[in-house]
């Protein structure tokens, strides 16, 4: 078993890959500085004696090389969260996402961990391809337009991974995460799924950005927590970059619907501009629906949990909260 570290595992993602890493036999040291995460989310496993949490930024050099010693296995989810946030605060999302991974990366190089990166299906921007590979070309937008950064800043991210790994064979695995869903996501940020949901709870409307028609695809949490444990134990995946999500599309304005009609049909449906949302400076991406070729090859698997299954798990947790008063 491995001494493993989850910057940002705390987190909605992060929390859920610490328990899958606790209930394999792993001791985790858990790296968050609560500010998108919360502790409420490590509450199943706040008293497990093989979980360490440290409190603290990723942003801090001295603390990334005193948490750094004794681990074997890095898995670094720390980033910025969310379109929203990102649209607000562009500063904050290149400086949380690209000093700290090059720290990180020079730290493994040291003390030879192997180190899992988590980036995303915004580094493919406005490829206007219907269905993503790893390959293909990287097309964002102006540098007047906030939401490029976080596509930019996770893509340097890789840049700087591989170049560790061809220059000094650190053992790396990059997952470019799609929508990724489930219990203990949260909207605040503008996560869709978890947002709609509160507003559907709450007695509408659902609130839906533009027309409705942009395309996604939504993979649970667990499975792709799952995902990422086994290709770090791939060594086929070492140097290598792999979309990680649902490859089965959905719009907008059906994931709605659909979310309606499990709740409460009577909910309404409302359309607003982007920019009411957003400001008039956002650009969003019509279709983002990932090849998994990749993925499969390496696993011989992808995440196949039934979309319908994900939002009736969602919405009973949801529903689970309110009746406790969370």
């Amino acid at each position: 078993m491995a001494h493993c570290l989850v910057t940002g595992g705390a987190g909605f993602i992060g929390s859920h890959l610490t328990e899958k890493l606790l209930a394999q036999g792993h001791e985790v040291t858990v790296l968050d500085d609560l500010s998108t995460g919360a502790r409420d989310n490590l509450r199943s496993i706040e008293n497990h004696p093989r979980l360490h949490l440290r409190v603290g930024s990723i942003t801090d050099p001295v603390l990334l090389a005193d948490v750094v010693r004794g681990i074997e296995v890095i898995y670094h989810l720390a980033a910025a969260v969310g379109v929203k946030l990102v649209a607000d605060d562009p500063v904050r999302t290149i400086e949380t996402n690209i000093y700290p991974t090059e720290v990180l990366l020079r730290l493994a190089v040291q003390g030879g961990q192997k180190f899992f990166l988590a980036s995303t299906s915004e580094v493919y921007g406005k490829n206007p391809k219907p269905q993503w590979t790893e390959e293909e070309d990287l097309q964002f937008g102006a540098t007047s337009r906030p939401r490029w950064a976080y596509g930019c800043s996770k893509a340097i991210d890789e840049f700087l991974a591989l170049a560790y790994y061809r220059k000094f064979g650190l053992k790396v695995v990059i997952g470019r995460f799609f929508n990724v869903v489930g219990p203990r996501q949260v909207g605040h940020y503008g996560m869709v799924i978890p947002r709609f949901v509160d507003q559907a709870l709450a007695g509408g409307p659902i609130v839906v950005y533009d027309d409705g028609e942009q395309i996604r695809c939504f993979a649970h949490v667990g499975e792709v927590a799952d995902t990422v444990m086994r290709l770090m134990d791939t060594p086929a995946a070492i140097g290598r970059v792999h979309n990680i999500g649902s490859d089965k599309p959905v719009s907008i304005r059906d994931l709605a619907a659909e979310i309606a009609r499990r709740v409460d049909s009577r909910v309404q449906i409302n359309f607003i501009p982007y920019g009411q949302a957003y400001g008039d400076d956002f650009e969003d991406i019509r279709r983002r629906v990932p090849d998994l070729t990749r993925l499969q090859q390496t696993l011989g698997s992808k995440p196949s949990k039934p979309l319908g299954d994900i939002l009736d798990e969602i919405i009973a947790h949801k529903r689970a909260q309110l009746a406790s008063g969370g």
